[in-house]
């Protein structure tokens, strides 16, 4: 753990940095990428930490063994308070594991997101968008669509692939929202760990005694042919990990995107005129607005070189996917958007031995829900005015609150 006399951590920057507009990186990522890209910040508990702002140096941390993903090793960043105590109530995630343990349960579901499975995902996940905006067709008007479209799609998505019944999308959206509020209390946040654990808990007991065709029977399945018994606390840990990272960052990004469509005219014209586009357009949007900066933090295991300068064994590392996803360096004029950029190793999915599973399945998502939104729905519009829109500027994952629309 990086060791600063107070007055030392007094002055460095403050981190998570809250946004200021939902276009622009915060000044201070570019300062210090431009004067200092290996340099240090504190954390909301107190906790200096090494911050690492050039995409280089971003990619090389997340891709070395010499750092750990282990979220409750002491050194590594907390990005809220109760993020440790709440942690301590869950079974281990697998973006907490390292080495071999990681490797052995990733290996056990990647089938599960590969490009043939999530192919066939496709009609389903085309199904549910287009229930959902009929659902929003027969509201009256003014809708808000990240109540009504950006929130349902992907948990009624996640639902699927877990089991889980649909009507408990609501349920999981009030616990994962309130578990990404930068205010909410180390309390609250150990009263939502126990009340996940409690629903996958018995969601796990249902499909060993009536298996379905979903992600948690074939695990369950697949245990009992490797080991002859079922590691539940694996399982619970997966099924939370899914619905926290799946939902949070598709509806982030469905309602930002629609958003930036709505706004920027010459961007949805181009996917409207060719529709192949649109893929190129989902990945320049998840590079822009970088909704998870939060996500990759880390804790060295040994004295490692990075920029050129030391790390220490037991320093947390934040290397931020925000500033990485905006270096200049590596993407021309990164704070414009530019549909055809076709910028897609961005590393808003990470990079390294934990990058999204998902991301296929999420890529698919988004194509999906834009291009069908707006087929179905051609004079869709703002219903306020854009100064009026209530971004998540307070949440470790950035979004809309709201997106209240007409047409």
């Amino acid at each position: 753990m990086l060791d600063l006399d107070p007055e030392e951590v007094a002055k460095l920057p403050r981190y998570p940095v809250a946004r200021r507009c939902p276009y622009e990186v915060p000044e201070v990522y570019t300062r210090l990428r431009a004067e200092e890209p290996v340099s240090k910040v504190v954390m909301s508990d107190g906790q200096p930490v090494w911050f690492l702002s050039r995409y280089e140096d971003v990619r090389a941390v997340l891709s070395d063994s010499r750092f750990s993903a282990d979220r409750l090793a002491d050194g590594f960043p907390n990005l809220a308070l109760g993020q440790r105590e709440g942690l301590q109530k869950q079974p281990k995630f697998m973006i907490s594991m390292d080495g071999a343990e990681h490797s052995a349960v990733r290996r056990r579901i990647i089938s599960d997101f590969s490009v043939r499975r999530v192919a066939e995902l496709r009609p389903r996940l085309q199904e549910i968008v287009d229930d959902t905006i009929d659902r929003v067709l027969g509201l009256p008007q003014p809708v808000d669509l990240v109540e009504e479209l950006a929130l349902p799609v992907p948990t009624l998505l996640l639902a699927e692939l877990v089991g889980a019944d649909h009507a408990d999308h609501a349920y999981f959206i009030d616990l994962v929202h309130r578990m990404l509020w930068r205010k909410t209390s180390g309390e609250e946040r150990v009263e939502i760990s126990i009340g996940l654990r409690k629903y996958f808990d018995d969601l796990i007991a249902e499909k060993e005694a009536n298996p379905g065709d979903d992600l948690i029977s074939r695990q369950i399945a697949l245990q009992r042919e490797e080991n002859g018994e079922i590691d539940r606390e694996g399982l619970n840990s997966l099924a939370q990990l899914l619905l926290i990272a799946g939902y949070e960052s598709s509806a982030s990004v469905i309602a930002l995107g629609i958003y930036t469509f709505l706004t920027d005219p010459g961007f949805l014209a181009a996917i409207r005129e060719d529709p192949s586009m649109t893929p190129v357009a989902v990945e320049e949007l998840l590079r822009f607005y970088s909704i998870l900066d939060v996500a990759a933090g880390r804790v060295a295991l040994e004295d490692v070189e990075i920029g050129g300068v030391k790390i220490r064994a037991g320093d947390g590392v934040m290397a931020s996917v925000f500033a990485a996803n905006r270096d200049p360096g590596i993407f021309p004029d990164p704070d414009s958007l530019d549909l055809r950029r076709g910028a897609r190793h961005h590393v808003s999915f990470g990079y390294g031995p934990h990058q999204c599973l998902g991301q296929n399945l999420a890529r698919l998502e988004l194509q999906i829900v834009f291009d069908t939104l707006f087929e179905r729905i051609p004079t869709l519009r703002l219903a306020v005015d854009e100064a009026e829109l209530p971004f998540k500027y307070d949440a470790l994952a950035f979004g809309l609150y709201a997106l209240p629309v007409a047409w």
